[in-house]
């Protein structure tokens, strides 16, 4: 049987790799071989420190494995930026690392709404006193977070991925999900809504996962899997395709593996 790429795994900002654990498990009942990624201690990282060391990471496990083949990159959320950066920014013109696949959960790829509402002068100290405890620390300062500076909507980092554009040689696809359902018990902080920020200013939508607006993971030419495919799952179990949840969601880890298995 010809062998499948590696799975090399990304969390998200402020996340640690076990929040993978439901998809390593079907992982490696699908036999994929599978190198997880942390970097829980780079607390007060940017995205190039993040980024060398998920280049150095990878590097290390093909000389390990004798590799040199393809790999799949999953990632959640602004772990999903940090891969593109390395991949497009830092190895894009080496190549380096052959990728397959790049598949990202809730991935900020056009910036962080979240991060600017973090800086907004107006909405920006109620979002974070309602925000505290749960997806940031009580003590928390966004001005003093360099990896939520840089991946505003406005930020640099954003900006060098917009220059650069996507590599050729790798297939995107991105996992979202919706409240299409309008279900207060979604994201109950803010009513089931999602904060989302454009050039017209800001706006709350169904279409996101509570941090992560669809427009803010909009990717030209990827392929995009809105879930839950069946509104109604929302009924049952709304809360489990908010932004923290999505790793371990069964539908979003089904997907990860329809979208590996081609």
């Amino acid at each position: 049987m010809e062998m499948r790429c590696p799975v090399v795994l990304v969390h998200g900002w402020k996340s640690h790799p076990e929040v993978w654990n439901p998809l390593v498990r079907r992982l490696e009942e699908e036999s994929f071989v599978c190198w997880n990624f942390s970097h829980a201690k780079l607390r007060d990282a940017g995205a190039e420190e993040i980024g060398r060391a998920l280049m150095d990471f990878i590097h290390t496990m093909q000389e390990k494995h004798e590799y040199r083949g393809e790999v799949d990159i999953v990632c959640h959320s602004m772990g999903a930026a940090v891969a593109r950066y390395m991949l497009e920014v830092m190895d894009g013109d080496s190549r380096t690392i052959p990728v397959r696949m790049l598949i990202g959960i809730g991935p900020p790829n056009n910036g962080s709404s979240m991060a600017e509402l973090f800086n907004d002068p107006v909405h920006g100290p109620a979002i974070l006193q309602q925000l505290k405890g749960t997806f940031v620390p009580k003590t928390y300062d966004p001005a003093a977070d360099r990896l939520v500076q840089e991946f505003r909507s406005t930020g640099p980092f954003v900006q060098a991925l917009r220059d650069v554009g996507l590599r050729n040689d790798v297939r995107y696809r991105v996992i979202v999900a919706g409240n299409t359902t309008g279900t207060p018990d979604f994201f109950p902080l803010f009513k089931g809504q999602t904060w989302a920020y454009s050039r017209e200013g800001w706006q709350m939508t169904a279409r996101g996962d509570g941090i992560v607006s669809h427009m803010d993971s909009h990717m030209s030419g990827a392929e995009i899997a809105v879930l839950p495919d069946d509104p109604a799952a929302l009924n049952v179990a709304a809360s489990d395709y908010c932004h923290l949840r999505l790793p371990g969601n069964p539908e979003v880890v089904e997907q990860v593996i329809r979208f590996l298995r081609e």
